[in-house]
């Protein structure tokens, strides 16, 4: 048997990509700082819970910032000695601490606004004003949505991705806001709190949509069946490839790591079975965009149905017991290579 040379091909260090990333993070970071000011000190003067919630969501959103910018920094790191897969797995690692945030802060607001929502004395109409500033969060959030997405789509990035869904949240949560606030100023006075709870539960199942995808690539799951339908596919019209077996991946910051083991003929040459390998992964890389990595390993035969060759001695085994067989037979002399 023979294995092919792994190669380490995570292009981690694209300064535009990088730029293009960074660029997106800091007018998240300015817009939130101006919202959580404006949604918090005039939702306490306003009067609206539904705003103040909306608020500390936002700021929320301004820590997940800074932890965007971490991952973005660590992550377009080279692959080194103690991580020669690169570390793109940073903003796996982010995006579970994201969805968790989102989680947490979704319990806070929803248990403040139902306690508020227990106390009569509790439900003001909140100021007019509050109402302005709900409405300017709602275009605020959608346009970083926007502008966030673009920028996920063009360079493939997740935690990009991510982000952005972030935003539409934000907005789609402010509209609740907004219809709260309107409701109350039109004389229902429990619609503020009403919009503060489903905002808390909108928050929450964000973070769990997140989150969980990213857990289970740190858990190494594999891809769907689809891709894995794609993979045998192109494995096996590679020249040279008669079966193939133990075929298996894991994701790795949205791109995906193969390895497979593939049957070919036993009696070619070592070298051939390295060249079949090299095709085979030159084949999956250059076809299907999500790899970024193959191991191939060469098989005789299906080691996992019989393996015959556990059974054979090794080639130094072999030359001890035949040397010592023709030691004593004068004619032997005149082998030279064994």
């Amino acid at each position: 048997m023979s294995e092919s040379a792994q190669h380490t091909l995570f292009d981690t260090t694209d300064p535009v990509r990088f730029t293009a990333s960074k660029r997106v993070t800091y007018v998240s970071m300015s817009t939130n700082i101006f919202l959580t000011v404006a949604q918090i000190l005039i939702g306490i003067i306003g009067q609206s819970q539904a705003l103040v919630a909306d608020g500390f969501h936002t700021l929320s959103d301004l820590v997940s910032d800074f932890m965007v910018l971490f991952a973005l920094k660590h992550g377009a790191k080279e692959a080194d000695a103690d991580h020669p897969y690169g570390h793109a797995r940073i903003e796996t690692a982010i995006t579970v601490v994201l969805g968790i945030i989102l989680v947490l802060v979704g319990a806070a607001i929803g248990v403040r606004a139902v306690m508020r929502l227990a106390s009569g004395a509790a439900l003001i109409t909140p100021a007019a004003i509050t109402l302005w500033v709900a409405a300017a969060t709602i275009l605020a959030k959608e346009g970083l949505y926007q502008y966030t997405v673009r920028t996920a789509r063009r360079f493939d990035s997740e935690l990009l991705r991510a982000s952005a869904w972030h935003h539409r949240s934000d907005a789609l949560s402010s509209v609740l806001v907004f219809a709260g606030i309107a409701g109350s100023i039109a004389g229902i006075h429990y619609m503020d709190a009403l919009a503060a709870i489903s905002v808390a539960l909108f928050v929450a199942k964000v973070g769990i949509d997140l989150g969980w995808p990213a857990i289970s690539e740190l858990i190494d799951t594999g891809l769907e069946a689809e891709h894995l339908k794609h993979l045998e596919s192109a494995i096996l019209s590679v020249d040279g490839v008669k079966a193939l077996h133990m075929l298996r991946t894991r994701r790795t910051g949205g791109r995906a790591l193969v390895d497979v083991h593939i049957i070919v003929d036993d009696r070619i040459s070592v070298s051939e079975g390295h060249y079949i390998s090299e095709a085979v992964r030159a084949k999956l890389i250059g076809e299907i965009d999500v790899v970024t990595d193959v191991m191939v390993h060469i098989d005789p035969e299906d080691d996992l149905v019989k393996a015959p060759s556990d059974k054979l001695p090794s080639r130094a085994v072999v030359r001890a017991r035949l040397e010592r067989y023709f030691k004593d037979i004068p004619e032997a002399r005149h082998i030279d290579r064994m």
